[in-house]
């Protein structure tokens, strides 16, 4: 969608940016679709919003937001959907997804009464439920439908009382909606649309029994729409459980962003931190996104680094949700140059100008780095990902390896200090602090990428052999060689 000045400040989930897959696995559905449409559009066709015929108050409020072409997940989903066909879609953040099922949903409601609860989105995040009731805010503001959010976190009885009052969209997590509908407080016998947005996050949270008791308390008679990033066997399971003859939607091909350089740091473990702050204060970085594994973690890497003077914040589930809001504002308006996150909470983030991302933390599983890394080289920006690499990863760097088609490159960093030992058991935590003097960019620009957010034109970055520190792995066997690798694309990644 072809992007003009916004209005608001905010970076709704559905900012219309060309699609980028995040996928890694390709995987095929085995519902066979009565309709499956393709990823390509046809050439010297110019699609727009008002080719879909939609209700004259809708379309102001996407004039007003900006936008005028509709984005391929949206060209391929919104005619079926507003046909009232079940569709399965597999997009990844980024791609316009959310306006693709709210603006159909936005239609719908329009005819018919008010101030029942018709349609019912499902989300695995807090985080991801405020965004898309921020784009229905958005989208339908001319047409006076109202939205209501149930997550958990805050107290519920504003949510109890907002739902008294009339609500025609409830956007919801599943726990709390859960908890509301034992009291007998929300009434869903009347919905007629069903989204299930990112439904391979809900699983991979434990969502999927909560989800499948939502579904037995939902009218039989409804359209269903489920949307998701990959396809692994539990989605795919529901999917064909609940979808009755489903459209289904994929966009773009099944590998990574195509935007993003990749980069491996072995490291022995206790040197991750002081390694962490040595690239951040080399590197010139615009808005950093560190991922670790575990909420505890979290939530001490992001002190240890106030404490080192780095702008931070911490996003974990375990935080209030205004603590959380504050956290995410703060990285979007760039208070916090740093955010260090969970898989889980980082769910919800949807900030377009991400230069790097870091795994501190290898994820778990292939699928998950390539979520990682999608949250930057956005909107036709480059980005970087950095991997920290110990001893145990070495298979998952070679799986990673595998599905790019080609070597990622190894880097060490000059000028740090890889030979300290890891601190003896009681003595301590091992982790450095930053010295007052910080180093010189000359030398930094031979070890690291210095690639921003808003400067990716090549006169703006350093020669590619200037950006790149070369030097000896051979502390690092493990990291030297890969096996074979098998290519995946026809073409390179940058």
């Amino acid at each position: 969608m072809r992007r003009i000045e916004r209005r608001s400040p905010t970076d709704p989930r559905y900012s219309n940016s060309p699609g980028r897959p995040r996928t890694i696995e390709h995987q095929q559905s085995i519902i066979r679709p009565k309709v499956v449409l393709g990823n390509k559009e046809k050439k010297g066709i110019t699609m727009n919003f008002e080719s879909f015929n939609l209700h004259p108050h809708i379309e102001s409020g996407i004039r007003a937001f900006g936008y005028t072409e509709p984005t391929p997940i949206q060209i391929q989903t919104i005619p079926p959907i507003l046909q009232k066909r079940d569709v399965m879609g597999q997009a990844q953040t980024g791609t316009g997804k959310t306006a693709a099922f709210v603006l159909p949903i936005l239609q719908r409601l329009m005819d018919g009464p008010r101030k029942r609860i018709r349609a019912l989105i499902i989300a695995p995040t807090r985080e991801l439920a405020e965004q898309t009731h921020e784009a229905i805010g958005h989208l339908g503001r001319y047409t006076k439908l109202k939205s209501v959010t149930i997550y958990g976190g805050v107290n519920q009885n504003l949510q109890i009382s907002k739902l008294r009052s009339g609500a025609d969209i409830v956007v919801a997590c599943p726990g709390r909606l859960i908890d509301l509908m034992d009291k007998g407080v929300i009434d869903l016998s009347r919905i007629e649309v069903l989204v299930l947005d990112e439904a391979d996050r809900m699983f991979d949270m434990g969502f999927l029994p909560d989800v499948r008791n939502i579904l037995k308390r939902l009218p039989v008679q409804r359209q269903t729409l489920l949307f998701a990033a990959t396809m692994p066997d539990d989605v795919r399971d529901l999917a064909e459980s609940i979808l009755r003859n489903p459209v289904t939607v994929q966009v773009g091909e099944a590998v990574p962003v195509s935007t993003v350089s990749h980069a491996i740091y072995p490291v022995d473990p206790h040197l991750k931190t002081p390694l962490l702050m040595k690239i951040l204060d080399c590197t010139d970085m615009a808005s950093v996104l560190v991922f670790t594994r575990t909420k505890d973690r979290a939530t001490r890497l992001a002190k240890q680094m106030k404490r080192s003077g780095f702008l931070v914040a911490s996003l974990q589930g375990d935080l209030p949700q205004n603590k959380r809001q504050e956290a995410l504002n703060g990285f979007r308006n760039g208070k916090y140059r740093v955010l260090v996150a969970t898989d889980i909470a980082a769910r919800g983030i949807d900030v377009s100008k991400i230069s790097h991302v870091i795994n501190y933390d290898m994820p778990d599983t292939v699928d998950a780095y390539t979520h990682r890394i999608g949250r930057t080289g956005r909107a036709t920006r480059t980005g970087d990902a950095f991997t920290f690499v110990t001893r145990p990863d070495r298979a998952f760097v070679w799986s990673i390896e595998n599905v790019l088609g080609e070597k990622l490159e190894r880097r060490i960093l000059a000028n740090f200090d890889y030979t300290i030992p890891a601190p003896a058991a009681g003595k301590g935590s091992g982790r450095l602090r930053r010295s007052g003097q910080r180093p010189g960019l000359t030398e930094v620009q031979k070890e690291t990428p210095a690639r921003h957010a808003h400067s990716s034109s090549p006169a703006s970055r350093p020669a590619s052999g200037a950006r790149r520190g070369r030097k000896d792995l051979s502390q690092f066997p493990f990291l030297v060689d890969s096996p074979q690798m098998k290519s995946r694309r026809s073409h390179g990644m940058r």
